[in-house]
């Protein structure tokens, strides 16, 4: 198995997506992120979804193309196309996974997708969100965060209070803070070099770099 797989999605997709794929990386297209794949000339390894976003000859060319296709019923299901294919995916058991066309026009998808990252944390997956101004991911007890050209630096607690919160290496630092859900204290920071530390005790605690 491969150890990193990239889940195409349905949210906003461009030409910077592609830059993301490496060689042995797993490909696996939800829904429309499926169509994306095959109209630029790349082979899903898996296409799922109930592919009511696709036209019938979209989806026979996704079927053509995909080396597996896993179709639902649009309605007889309980997950959006986006968490079919990252429970999918975990059960594959990568290293890593990256979500790309997981933020759109549609909040609810999209925070409902950045949710989706707790469930590869408890499996000890790292899990990303990139688009082309964010990448989103949870942080370890102890990160080192990496500019990459993203270099505000955003901190929310996924879980009701995270705890133990302390920063070296950025423009605002912290020590032992505590943030707790509907604070704001951990937005915008600024990593003064091309690396930063991170280190917590307890909760779960969001990473969004940003560029604007």
């Amino acid at each position: 198995m491969s150890h990193r797989i990239i889940i195409f999605t349905g949210g906003l997709l461009g030409d910077w997506a592609l830059e993301h794929i490496t060689e042995g990386d797993l490909l696996i297209g939800a829904d429309s992120g499926a169509r994306f794949l095959v109209q630029h000339g790349l082979r899903p390894d898996i296409a799922i979804g109930d592919f009511d976003s696709v036209s019938d000859s979209d989806l026979a060319a996704i079927r053509e193309q995909s080396t597996k296709t896993i179709a639902c019923d649009p309605i007889d299901k309980d997950f959006t196309d986006t968490e079919m294919a990252f429970r999918l995916a975990l059960d594959l058991k990568p290293q890593e996974i990256v979500l790309l066309g997981a933020l759109g026009t549609r909040f609810d998808h999209s925070l409902a997708n950045v949710h989706l990252l707790a469930l590869a944390d408890e499996l000890g997956i790292h899990a990303s969100i990139i688009d082309q101004h964010n990448i989103i991911y949870l942080a370890s007890t102890v990160t080192t965060v990496h500019k990459r050209n993203f270099a505000n630096v955003s901190l929310l607690p996924l879980s009701m209070e995270v705890t133990g919160i302390t920063l070296r290496g950025f423009q605002y630092p912290l020590a032992e803070a505590t943030l707790s859900i509907g604070m704001s204290l951990g937005i915008s920071n600024v990593l003064l070099d091309e690396t930063g530390i991170l280190s917590f005790r307890e909760g779960k605690l969001l990473i969004i770099q940003s560029r604007d």
